[in-house]
């Protein structure tokens, strides 16, 4: 019979043989992410971001050394359910981090967190999970949607525009924009136009707009949509004549495309290249070197999320087991935001500042864009009143 300081020093053996194996265990993260088509550049951006970071990092997050599988969700949705299904159940990732449009991440959020694994948005940040649908499995290192086209309502607001017009894709993110640049302006919104997604003519939808003559048009028309639709108002003499505002419109990824057609063009951000802290100028000049394009939205919060993951891992010690202690890890966000300030409300979306920015040429022919003023100070989503977490 084994006597019981045998079995204690047993256990206590095998408790240290546990954690050795355990921290000698890679951590996974699964980047799914939109790597195909004219949108493709906004995930390679996501995707650098976050690896540039666990570069910095040692190729580690917590401590653990650190795999990354990356996976094409190709815009579909349904391709998205069974590319994140396949990191959760083959690659056995720890956490999942993406997309970048908002009709995938409304795709594969069940699949993630009903997995019990920790999904991380680097951009997405639909109005579904902000509320009542908040999700403890689900984190956002970004904003909620409609806070960013908040921005430039409230600009449009200040500046005493009296008429606008609106032209977003037709899917949630769009929705959300409209939603949001109306949340702050009261003046007339003279049309809404909700184009298909991938679309790149515009004749139609510039004619439109010319015969109404607004004081502004307010768009949001992401990736390779953008770069058309900017040239194209450019070519037509409306930048000339009418104000453009807009958001994911003319940044850092689709500028390097829309070079002069782009510049003096109006956007809102929670960040942009030249904020002055030094740990962006560091991250700004390293990614430049790294991948020779300026950052975007996309990189820099993918950057945070890796930022996010290792300073919860850190904090639990490495131990991803207890869900509950990670999760509080996670919300703690312990780790110093490229951005600055930041940290998570309720909703796990979170409070931080917004920003005016301007397109601007810098001294090495690159294109950027930089900080006008600061619109909102610590600003959280108004969806969050409605989440029951705590």
């Amino acid at each position: 019979m084994i006597k019981r300081k045998s079995l204690v020093a047993i256990a206590a053996v095998l408790g240290v043989l546990t954690s050795a194996a355990h921290a000698e265990d890679s951590l996974k993260v699964g980047i799914i992410a939109t790597l195909s088509g004219p949108p493709a550049v906004l995930g390679q951006q996501l995707r650098n971001g976050f690896t540039l970071a666990v570069k910095d990092l040692g190729g580690k997050l917590g401590g653990r050394e650190t795999e990354i599988v990356v996976a094409d969700d190709e815009l579909k949705p349904d391709v998205a359910v069974t590319k994140v299904k396949s990191l959760i159940d083959r690659d056995k990732v720890d956490f999942v981090v993406g997309p970048i449009f908002s009709n995938i991440l409304g795709a594969i959020a069940k699949p993630v967190t009903e997995a019990n694994v920790i999904l991380i948005s680097p951009n997405a940040g639909t109005s579904s999970f902000a509320g009542k649908d908040c999700n403890p499995n689900f984190f956002v290192t970004s904003y909620q949607n409609d806070q960013v086209h908040e921005v430039l309502g409230q600009y449009a607001q200040d500046a005493g525009f009296k008429k606008v017009i609106i032209i977003v894709p037709n899917y949630q993110a769009g929705k959300d924009a409209a939603a949001g640049f109306k949340h702050k302006f009261t003046g007339e919104i003279l049309d809404e136009m909700y184009v298909p997604l991938g679309q790149l003519d515009y004749s139609a939808e510039l004619s439109r707009i010319a015969a109404a003559a607004p004081d502004a048009i307010f768009a949001f028309i992401p990736g390779g949509m953008g770069v058309n639709f900017v040239k194209q108002f450019r070519q037509s003499g409306l930048a000339d004549k009418i104000t453009f505002l807009s958001a994911f419109t003319v940044d850092e990824s689709t500028l390097p495309a829309q070079q002069d057609a782009a510049l003096g063009l109006l956007g809102g951000s929670d960040w942009a290249p030249n904020l002055d802290t030094p740990q962006n100028k560091a991250f700004v000049e390293e990614y430049v070197k790294e991948y020779n394009a300026i950052p975007a939205t996309y990189a820099f919060q993918a950057y945070d999320a890796a930022l996010l993951i290792d300073s919860a891992v850190r904090e639990v010690k490495g131990n991803l087991t207890d869900k509950d202690a990670l999760r509080v890890a996670l919300k703690k966000a312990d780790f110093k935001s490229l951005r600055g300030a930041f940290k998570f409300n309720n909703n796990h979306y979170p409070i931080q500042n917004f920003y005016l920015t301007k397109v601007a040429k810098r001294p090495d022919g690159k294109y950027e864009t930089e900080i006008v003023k600061t619109v909102f100070t610590n600003y959280g989503d108004s969806y969050a009143k409605d989440c029951p977490m705590k």
